[in-house]
């Protein structure tokens, strides 16, 4: 099984939202938005994702596409004041259950850093679930280092979550 990696675009958004309103759902304790929030949101809602109106690049979302369905994304995204243009974030990693184990994480990751490096970002920078030991391994081989901890990161269901902080220089 074999998907493609591209940049998403206004009419992919539709195909985006149903993807992040599964995997919210699914993994409440790896994202921090709310999937009860979120899935009032329209698809038009996540426009500003894409990147359209910033010309100095960097802030886009990737998709994995297999037989024209959405099976994987993942975004980037880079703060336009001046100081701070050399760093971005990347954001809501997610793959289709059955898309995963074949290499569709580690090719958006790739796609994203090379995106990432080709718009002048120096570091990207993340957080994962600790304990998410397949997700931080999956960074951990794309070069992010671990550089901190933040202990009660995210709240749900009663359950306080700590996020491991990773960075990857890139340039």
């Amino acid at each position: 099984m074999k998907a493609h990696v591209r940049r998403l675009e206004p009419d992919d958004l539709r195909a985006y939202k149903a993807l992040r309103d599964e995997m919210l759902q699914a993994h409440p304790d790896a994202f921090t938005s709310d999937a009860a929030g979120e899935r009032l949101k329209p698809p038009h809602a996540y426009l500003g994702r894409l990147g359209l109106d910033r010309p100095e690049g960097g802030h886009f979302l990737l998709g994995a596409f297999a037989e024209s369905a959405l099976v994987g994304a993942i975004g980037c995204d880079r703060d336009a004041r001046p100081k701070v243009r050399h760093l971005a974030q990347i954001v809501g990693m997610m793959v289709r259950p059955a898309w995963r184990g074949h290499g569709v994480a580690a090719a958006l990751l790739q796609a994203c850093i090379e995106e990432a490096r080709s718009s002048g970002i120096e570091t990207l920078t993340l957080s994962v679930t600790a304990g998410n030991h397949g997700a931080e391994r999956l960074y951990a081989r794309a070069g992010f280092v671990r550089y901190g901890l933040l202990p009660d990161a995210v709240r749900e269901s009663g359950r306080s979550h700590d996020k491991a902080l990773m960075a990857l220089k890139i340039r």
